[in-house]
């Protein structure tokens, strides 16, 4: 196995705690920072497609500010000017959201969303708009309909990427954005990141702000950061997370802090692991492999580990989801569906025809059959402080690999913890023979963040301790 990896004398190699310690030190500039993004986009956009489009300009001009404080012993915070990038169904005032579509968008331009104003309130740097499927949700099908091309997996650009947050997948990882944003509906934060080889969070429902991004689903739809590290994916999660009363299903209560317990370790906490997604099918060995060298690291470590069962396997959480995902979706882009379905890839289109047929009784169902599995794995949460299971059941599938990439999908972890809304984390496990990378999934109960990410952090230190961006080589 070769892996080519970004060169660390190179600013966009570096974690967000690396180059925030070199911006505070006066070694780094936040200029020279975003110069070496914008050139890494230059040089490799062209093969992994992570961007839809940028704003340049007004980057390098927050970036002079940033600059300028530092310079006056001003930096607001471990974010300042650190460059970023979102996906593109977050809305940015001054930079197009087009949710990766040919339909015209309805949403005012001025809109722009809590989260964004909270990261650019602590000094992160806008760089641009991420690829995504389009309007951030599909079938799962790539079928190269739209007018840009899907995202390409850094690792070998041959490969998926997973989504819906394709870009912010490969943007991480590429180094062509030092941290990106996502959002997450049923796995669409946590699967690219595990196709991609970073951190992908998808915290406590309700956690971070839905104002200012295109819905999906009501009742899963949920903003996570995608960084290289757990400390990078913390960094950024403190300061975008908590209450904001323009979304109504955000939560009041206070925000726990993650960073000052982020290095406590796992002694004590007990882990409940699931080794098979299905017990009618198997896991790739590379990823079975990292599930047991996990399991040996924690109990090393002083974690009180044991198997355990989910209540349903995870096709079968899907399965009620599914009825509820369909049927808002639907609800929500219903004009857009009824006056410019013609512009519509056939993913997006696909899934809102099965939307609009969806009997009420089956979404009323659903809805019941999530509340009684919530109850269960709250009293699961009771038995075990965090889960351990694979994230999926294979490295990331050969782009032009239809059934394959839709089976990356279906046959993940993502939807049982956005059917109940715990907390839940994608962390890198290393990579397989082909130098693909593999990944372990970490849950805990409702508001337990900083619990999963110590948990995360003590995975992240055993398989990757120097965590590295990828070089792209074209194949």
């Amino acid at each position: 196995m070769s892996l080519n990896f970004l060169s660390s004398d190179d600013p966009a190699a570096l974690s967000i705690a690396q180059a925030s310690a070199l911006l505070a030190s006066g070694q780094l500039r936040s200029t020279d920072l975003l110069q070496a993004v914008l050139d890494r986009i230059q040089a490799v956009d062209g093969v992994i497609y992570s961007y839809l489009r940028h704003d340049w300009e007004s980057a390098l001009a927050a970036a002079e500010a940033a600059s300028a404080r530092a310079r006056e012993g001003r930096r607001i915070g471990p974010l300042d000017g650190i460059p970023f990038a979102v996906k593109d169904n977050i809305y940015t005032k001054g930079l197009a959201t087009t949710a990766g579509s040919r339909v015209p968008q309805r949403h005012d331009p001025s809109l722009h969303a809590t989260l964004v104003a909270r990261l650019q309130a602590a000094g992160a740097i806008l760089v641009g708009k991420l690829n995504t499927w389009e309007y951030g949700t599909g079938t799962g099908a790539v079928h190269f309909d739209l007018e840009n091309p899907p995202a390409c997996n850094p690792w070998n650009p041959r490969h998926f990427t997973g989504g819906s947050s394709s870009g912010s997948g490969a943007a991480v990882a590429a180094g062509t954005a030092c941290f990106a944003i996502g959002t997450d509906t049923g796995g669409s934060v946590r699967l690219p990141a595990a196709a991609c080889g970073v951190v992908g969070l998808k915290p406590t429902f309700g956690r971070i702000s839905r104002h200012g991004v295109m819905p999906n689903c009501w009742s899963f739809d949920g903003p996570g950061p995608l960084a290289l590290t757990v400390e990078d994916a913390c960094l950024v999660y403190e300061a975008i997370a908590g209450h904001d009363a323009a979304d109504p299903a955000s939560l009041a209560c206070g925000v726990q802090p993650l960073l000052p317990t982020l290095n406590d370790g796992v002694a004590g906490l007990r882990v409940g692991v699931v080794r098979r997604l299905d017990p009618a099918d198997s896991v790739e060995p590379a990823i079975d492999e990292a599930l047991n060298q996990a399991c040996d690291m924690l109990r090393d470590q002083g974690a009180q580990v044991r198997d355990i069962q989910l209540p349903l396997a995870p096709a079968d959480f899907r399965a009620i989801a599914l009825p509820i995902n369909r049927s808002e979706s639907f609800s929500i882009h219903e004009q857009d569906y009824l006056e410019h379905r013609t512009l519509m890839g056939r993913a997006l289109r696909e899934k809102l025809e099965i939307g609009m047929y969806m009997r009420a009784a089956d979404y009323l169902a659903a809805l019941r059959q999530r509340r009684e599995l919530v109850a269960r794995m709250d009293a699961l949460f009771g038995d075990v402080d965090v889960l351990l299971l694979p994230m999926t059941d294979r490295v990331a599938p050969a782009l032009t690999d239809e059934q394959a990439v839709i089976d990356f999908t279906a046959r993940s972890a993502g939807s049982p913890f956005s059917l109940t809304g715990h907390p839940a984390v994608s962390v890198p496990a290393g990579f397989d023979d082909n130098g693909l990378p593999v990944a372990v999934q970490l849950a805990a109960g409702f508001l337990q963040e900083a619990r999963l990410m110590r948990t995360a952090r003590a995975v992240e230190r055993h398989f990757t301790p120097q965590p590295r961006r990828a070089q792209v080589v074209s194949r």
